[in-house]
């Protein structure tokens, strides 16, 4: 009886035996996908074509609202509420244009003011990141002086300037407001600075 019972084996054991003996099959990781960018060449999770994309927004065109104000008329029938919304628009590429429209909601005068400054961008000269050399620009009582700099100086400007230096594309440039601080004479003075800016040809033939 005793050997018969040694021969007797738990079930619990023959399980654990029969279980080690099934192979064990490591998972492999899968291979990252390979994206292939607009020139055709592939790139290992897509890093360099986000890059890419990064690159071509900069030259994206440049849509600043600088200000909006509120226009109240009164008439016979009581007061007619508008707005007015002044917009600078620019592709970064030494084109720009500003525009100043009314409409009854702020959403609609916006959208005007944009539609209306695409229309009316005018070319600026350039040279390099910053004009080619100093300019007063002037509308009104509002006077803006225009200097270039040097490269890694950055927008030295106010509010409405900066708006429209960074819709032309200028990085490096100093400049300073005189007299009246209303930001449509402002723009309207940077925008005659800009619009009489001569490239280097046209100053060695003056």
């Amino acid at each position: 009886m005793e050997e018969q019972k040694e021969q007797i084996k738990d079930p619990a054991d023959t399980a654990e035996t029969s279980v080690n003996k099934i192979p064990v099959v490591e998972e492999q990781p899968p291979e990252p996908v390979r994206r292939k960018k607009a020139g055709g060449e592939e790139d290992r999770f897509g890093r360099k074509a986000k890059i890419a994309f990064e690159k071509s927004s900069d030259s994206e065109p440049v849509e600043e609202v600088i200000s909006i104000n509120r226009i109240t008329k009164v008439t016979k029938g009581g007061k007619k509420l508008s707005f007015s919304a002044l917009v600078v628009v620019g592709d970064t590429k030494g084109r720009v244009g500003y525009s100043l429209e009314k409409a009854a909601e702020v959403s609609i005068a916006i959208r005007k003011s944009i539609a209306s400054a695409k229309k009316q961008m005018i070319n600026v000269s350039l040279s390099g990141s910053t004009i080619p050399h100093e300019i007063i620009g002037r509308c009104g009582g509002a006077t803006v002086l225009l200097k270039p700099a040097a490269d890694g100086t950055g927008v030295i400007a106010a509010g409405p300037v900066r708006a429209v230096c960074d819709g032309v594309g200028i990085r490096n440039i100093l400049t300073k407001c005189h007299r009246s601080n209303n930001p449509i004479n402002v723009v309207k003075a940077t925008m005659d600075g800009l619009s009489r800016l001569k490239s280097g040809n046209n100053l060695k033939k003056a």
